[in-house]
């Protein structure tokens, strides 16, 4: 079985990685290079952003924004953490974003044990970042959670045990997840290649054939579509 079917059979139905359990409290968004409005230079402020994301879910009902595997955002733009040259300028999303406001309880969707954690302080960088280690099957993988509060790392002990449902940690406020509106990162990665605390949830073109492979679609595990 290969990894993405392996994912796709860990879980039967949606599974929830912030409190809000029902599907129906979600709605997909695209904050891709499509978005007309998400090009203006408005976009660089957190305040901005955070209204726009409140903005669109409240218009359609609903209480969660969510989306983003492998698109393309204008949104790294602003960081020289992600344009260092022109070859290497990252900017292709490789987890799912749960925009949801601060203070959010963070679910883990399996069991797993605590693997790593980090504060990572680079501007528009995760902020506080855990990551879990799951096993099941003789399979190893990891999820990786950014941009948490920063008290969601206060007594965390390495390898400890956690069972899914349990709540992993809490979304930051912009001035503690690295500049952005409130939301959750995760992600889905088969090898770390020795990082700890951190992962790069963003690629360069030039790189995505390697993280398409390494980081596959968190929705085969979510199922939120």
């Amino acid at each position: 079985m290969n990894f993405s079917n392996y994912l796709h059979s860990l879980t039967e139905e949606f599974t929830p990685i912030v409190e809000y359990t029902s599907k129906e409290d979600y709605i997909q968004i695209d904050l891709s290079v499509h978005q007309k409005i998400l090009k203006e230079a408005h976009t660089l402020s957190s305040l901005w952003f955070q209204q726009f994301i409140e903005n669109f879910v409240s218009s359609h009902n609903k209480k969660v924004a969510i989306g983003g595997y492998l698109e393309v955002r204008n949104l790294y733009n602003r960081s020289t953490y992600f344009t260092s040259t022109k070859i290497n300028s990252r900017n292709i999303h490789l987890g799912i974003d749960i925009w949801s406001p601060a203070h959010t309880a963070v679910l883990l969707p399996l069991d797993g044990k605590i693997h790593s954690l980090q504060n990572n302080i680079n501007h528009g960088d995760y902020g506080p970042t855990i990551i879990v280690e799951h096993e099941y099957q003789a399979q190893t993988f990891y999820s990786l959670y950014g941009h948490l509060s920063l008290t969601s790392l206060n007594g965390i002990e390495i390898n400890s045990k956690l069972k899914a449902g349990e709540v992993l940690g809490y979304l930051g406020k912009p001035e503690e997840n690295g500049d952005y509106a409130p939301h959750l990162h995760f992600q889905i990665i088969k090898d770390l290649e020795g990082n700890r605390g951190d992962y790069p949830g963003v690629c360069a073109a030039k790189d995505l054939e390697f993280y398409k492979s390494n980081c596959p679609d968190p929705n085969l595990l979510l199922k939120f579509k």
